[in-house]
């Protein structure tokens, strides 16, 4: 039986980012919690917008997220979509 390989992980650093960008030295468990209740939080908030992918960057003490939606006008107000669509 022949070894096999992840295609994703595979291909990490040559093709495609990592999902998460950060380091830290201490506190790891916590903030790697963090990240995963921060991914189910909002793909369970944003479903009907099609959550594809959730990037996580951490520079120093802060936190910055960016998503992929299949429809970013599903994930806005009703105030913000006649704003985008009018002009």
């Amino acid at each position: 039986m022949g070894q096999k390989v992840h295609p994703y992980g595979f291909r990490l650093g040559f093709t495609k980012p990592w999902k998460s960008r950060w380091f830290a030295e201490r506190d790891y468990d916590k903030q790697l919690h963090e990240d995963v209740k921060l991914k189910t939080e909002l793909k369970d908030k944003l479903k009907s917008a099609g959550v594809s992918a959730i990037e996580i960057e951490r520079p120093g003490n802060s936190c910055a997220s960016s998503l992929r939606l299949r429809d970013p006008e599903s994930s806005l107000g009703a105030r913000a979509r006649k704003s985008t669509s009018s002009g």
